[in-house]
């Protein structure tokens, strides 16, 4: 191999981890705070569930509100300026937590900092995922995008996998103190991480990409997002209670199935996107998952139905990075950090509107019908995935006729 060719890998190899790291501690953070908050307002503070889903759900709000402000800041101040602004108010939302741990015998004040702490990490996250997109995607160029997006994905699965069970060790071991201190150094962590990744030119802006014409030019590939992440979130949410009227055993074993196929799918595959194209893989990755949701809907047994997670989750693994590929294909360089805000707001929306959907769909007797309706969802992104690639065939036939 050419040692110049063996360079360019290594670098791009190590400039992949560094930004795989920062999002790693963003997300763990995240799982701290999801694995200890709310048994805090439920059991210290004596709220009930309701508020308790509250504190909880106001996070994504946030970060879906603030998702085209964080685009417009990649965009006119770089990625780098987005990740600091989104790091320093991660780690002001450990401090509001902190303050709230001390003042718990108030619970009003205590839950009000609560409060403002899931906004600022809320807003925090919004900026630097956005940040760390704008930023990774100048870094390693446009034939590496996809890596960009399926290392960007692992670590915020990664991170709120060990981050839950993390918060629960630190918080029964040394305390909720130290355990909302720590929310507030991890940041500090990631800066410091941030410096190894090298400073690049602000790309010259010739005409600021709008949020809602970013909402028009990668709505397809959104929607085609939003639909797969509903099989995620069915599982995230509801295979604990399928389980248990079933009368199956081992639903823990279920979600970790799920990252299991996720992080395999992504440490073996990472590069499908960017060699294969978008379009082709979304449309592997997707009948993938719908053979897992139609599993788990049909499943007479708990392995069975764990055998479905597994594939979910390796359907699911390669979608963000294929459809996200699609997205900005044909989006310069300097407004990409506008694309994938409205890109990445069609995965919150995807998200938040699951849970009640598909308690809706299941009735509260009929679990099964939430897997049928992930797997018809993922159906319309299968859809829309073929569309694309055919429209991907066209344009490679029409370039062949030119060259002719």
């Amino acid at each position: 191999m050419d040692i110049n060719l063996l360079n360019q890998e290594n670098t791009l190899s190590r400039n992949l981890f560094i930004i795989f790291s920062i999002i790693f501690f963003e997300f763990l953070i995240m799982g701290i705070s999801l694995g200890t908050l709310p048994d805090f307002v439920h059991n210290q503070l004596h709220y009930g569930n309701i508020t308790v889903g509250l504190v909880v759900g106001i996070q994504y709000v946030a970060t879906l509100l603030t998702r085209h402000l964080a685009g417009k800041s990649s965009d006119t101040k770089g990625g780098v300026y987005s990740v600091k602004i989104g790091l320093f108010l991660s780690s002001l939302s450990g401090l509001f937590y902190l303050f709230a741990f001390l003042c718990a015998t108030i619970p009003t004040l205590s839950l009000g900092l609560i409060i403002i702490g899931r906004i600022l990490l809320g807003i925090g996250e919004s900026f630097l995922v956005i940040g760390i997109f704008a930023w990774g995607f100048v870094l390693v160029g446009p034939k590496n995008t996809g890596k960009v997006m399926v290392w960007n994905g692992l670590g915020m699965h990664g991170g709120m996998a060990l981050g839950a069970p993390l918060g629960i060790l630190l918080s029964t071991k040394l305390g909720l103190g130290v355990t909302f201190g720590t929310v507030a150094c991890i940041p500090i962590i990631s800066y410091l991480i941030a410096q190894l990744l090298p400073l690049i030119p602000l790309p010259q802006l010739e005409k600021r990409l709008p949020f809602y014409q970013a909402i028009g030019l990668v709505w397809r590939s959104g929607t085609g997002l939003a639909v797969a992440s509903i099989g995620f979130s069915g599982i995230a949410s509801f295979i604990t209670l399928y389980f248990a009227q079933k009368g199956w055993e081992k639903a823990s074993l279920a979600l970790s199935a799920f990252g299991a196929g996720y992080i395999i799918m992504r440490l073996f595959f990472a590069h499908y996107p960017d060699k294969f194209g978008g379009a082709r893989v979304a449309v592997a990755c997707l009948t993938i998952e719908i053979i897992g949701q139609s599993l788990l809907w049909q499943a007479p047994n708990g392995i069975l139905a764990i055998l479905g997670s597994i594939l979910t989750g390796c359907g699911m693994s390669l979608i963000f990075p294929s459809f996200g590929k699609i997205a900005i294909r044909s989006i310069p360089t300097e407004n990409r950090g506008m694309a994938m805000a409205a890109y990445n707001a069609f995965f919150d929306l995807g998200m938040g509107l699951t849970a009640p959907i598909a308690g809706l769909v299941a009735g509260g007797v009929h679990y099964e019908y939430i897997y049928l309706f992930g797997a018809l969802a993922a159906c319309i992104g299968l859809l829309i995935a073929i569309l694309e690639l055919n429209k991907e065939k066209q344009a490679i036939q029409l370039e062949h006729e030119r060259n002719r």
